[in-house]
């Protein structure tokens, strides 16, 4: 962090379990020049990453719905349909998102596109995601998925056409914002593919 803008004053933790909670207290210059007292608090539970796997032979993509304790508590919803995803845990993106592969959804894609990466809160979380978008086919099946029941996961993997899933973003089926901002880059991408051809 550069003290070009930041200078830091103290930190304390809040919280340290699955991910730490701490209070930072700083300044900030801000643009006139002065400088200004805050404070704020971070959640850091590490990076991570998301993968969108589409086959164009069917024109399906693989998503996956789970329980997400956050999103029942502010919703009432009883799962969340999303992109695979996982926390890097010190391995390279890529690495780690074709091993999350194989345990969510069953299916071993080697070829995977990093596309970017991007903070997904942060306002108050300093998690980025390296988002990827892969093709699979089904011999490329290995296992039925479902996620780590060590873990406490209780994966349902569903394949279904692009054309449902965007729609599925339009009525509130899909609100997760890793899957929307993937489902929408393939079908932009696939647009742009139509039309060059």
């Amino acid at each position: 962090m550069s003290d070009s803008i930041f200078r830091p004053i103290s930190e304390r933790v809040l919280a340290s379990d699955w991910g730490r909670l701490t209070k930072y207290e700083y300044q900030l210059r801000l643009r006139d020049g002065s400088w200004q007292r805050q404070q704020r608090e971070a959640y850091d539970r590490g990076n991570g990453a998301t993968c969108l796997l589409y086959n164009p032979a069917t024109g399906s993509v693989l998503l996956t719905r789970q329980f997400r304790l956050p999103v029942f508590l502010n919703g009432g919803l009883e799962a969340l349909i999303e992109a695979p995803a996982g926390l890097l845990e010190g391995a390279e993106p890529a690495v780690r998102m074709r091993e999350e592969l194989i345990e969510e959804t069953g299916y071993d894609v080697s070829a995977l596109t990093h596309l970017f990466d991007v903070y997904m809160s942060p306002g108050s979380v300093t998690e980025y995601l390296a988002f990827f978008i892969g093709e699979y086919s089904e011999k490329q099946k290995v296992n039925d998925g479902g996620g780590c029941a060590d873990e406490g996961e209780d994966i349902d993997v569903m394949q279904v056409s692009l054309s449902n899933a965007m729609t599925m973003i339009s009525s509130g089926e899909i609100r997760d914002a890793k899957t929307i901002i993937l489902l929408q880059h393939l079908a932009i991408r696939l647009l742009q593919e139509e039309r060059a051809a």
